[in-house]
């Protein structure tokens, strides 16, 4: 996408640059990467309380009674684990057992419309891949008789992250949040308006994700802001989950990875007796085991892993055959070193494993960890 003009703007677009956001380009949006700067916003987190504009993602509500056994037949994840208030984080997959996208499916319960009630699931999906899915998901489902519809519309999705993050919500709504779990949801009123709360998050911290309307939401960020909460942009982010080792779609997984491949195993229920795409090829995976893992790495000295660079063996000069490829990679603020996920062969997957990663014509020592790199 080569204007600027063609790119699409949250509502809190003009907000965050009169904030300071520097705005780039991001998944057919233009958004900001940095307010005061990566590391200040980053560490605003893991000591605090940050705010993120996540205005862009996709919101889908999947309606009807059968609505829950329509999705089933589309994730790996019995979703019938999971109740009303409660929520799960699974992948789409396609008939290879490869990795479509990835989402958070929250059970709503029986809700009214008009003059019916029917079940109904609300869906978070990645930006890159909202037009993608929400077509799939209504060839899948909308034969089934389940409705599909747009939840956010022009609204305000945003991140409240950090362990200050509960105090500084309870503050603004007068709820008591201690009783809600993670991935527990429910609604509160905040800045005149019902908003549809979650305590979900990209960042490795306790914290919550807030779907406003329009006015609403802009209202809300300024409040935040104006009472000290630090404006994050993407650059943050991406070094927070990172650092928590979650996965960043279209770069730690695809169409082409199996969640058994990419470290997503505890997602894949087996013992569900009901079908699911791609299912046959995750029991054979699970049978035979799989050629390749996702692993992560930490470097030595102040090297630092990016996106697409190769993997070598241990004591492999720069310039060798790869055996792997970093998917994700960065500088730790927390750990202060380069970290980085990367695909490579099973064999190689064990924590503990010396290897290397090429990087401006040297061969970086690395070696495999455990993961996530940071946990509170």
């Amino acid at each position: 996408m080569a204007a600027a003009e063609l790119l699409q703007r949250t509502p809190l677009f003009d907000a965050a640059r009169a904030a300071g956001g520097r705005m780039v380009p991001f998944a057919g949006w233009e958004m900001a990467v940095q307010f005061s700067g990566l590391v200040q916003e980053h560490k605003a987190v893991r000591q605090g309380c940050g705010v993120f504009d996540i205005s862009h993602m996709g919101v889908l509500t999947l309606r009807g009674d059968g609505a829950k056994d329509a999705l089933q037949a589309l994730v790996p994840t019995d979703l019938f684990r999971i109740g009303p208030g409660e929520a799960c984080y699974t992948v789409l997959l396609n008939d290879q057992g490869g990795i479509r996208d990835d989402v958070i499916v929250y059970d709503q319960g029986q809700v009214a419309s008009g003059d019916d009630s029917a079940g109904q699931l609300l869906l978070v999906i990645n930006a890159a891949c909202a037009a993608t899915d929400t077509a799939w998901l209504r060839s899948q489902l909308e034969p089934e008789g389940i409705t599909i519809a747009d939840r956010k519309g022009d609204g305000v999705l945003l991140a409240l992250q950090g362990p200050e993050a509960q105090a500084r919500l309870e503050a603004l709504s007068g709820a008591n949040l201690s009783g809600l779990p993670r991935f527990g949801h429910r609604e509160l009123d905040l800045a005149g308006a019902t908003a549809f709360v979650a305590r979900t998050g990209y960042t490795g911290e306790d914290g919550f994700e807030l779907l406003l309307p329009r006015d609403p939401g802009l209202a809300l960020w300024t409040q935040l802001l104006a009472e000290g909460v630090v404006p994050c942009g993407l650059g943050a982010r991406d070094t927070l989950r990172l650092e928590a080792a979650m996965h960043l779609y279209g770069s730690d997984m695809d169409t082409t990875t199996t969640p058994l491949e990419v470290g997503l195993g505890w997602l894949v229920h087996l013992e569900m007796p009901k079908p699911f795409i791609g299912r046959a090829v995750l029991e054979q995976q699970t049978e035979q085991g799989v050629q390749r893992r996702l692993v992560g790495l930490q470097l030595a000295g102040r090297a630092i892993p990016r996106h697409g660079y190769p993997v070598l063996a241990a004591g492999a000069a720069a310039g060798s055959t790869p055996i792997g490829t970093v998917s994700s990679g960065g500088w730790s603020p927390c750990l202060e070193a380069g970290i980085a996920l990367a695909l490579v062969p099973a064999a190689l997957a064990r924590p503990g494993t010396a290897l290397a990663v090429e990087i401006r014509g040297r061969a970086e020592p690395a070696q495999v960890v455990k993961r996530p790199f940071y946990r509170r």
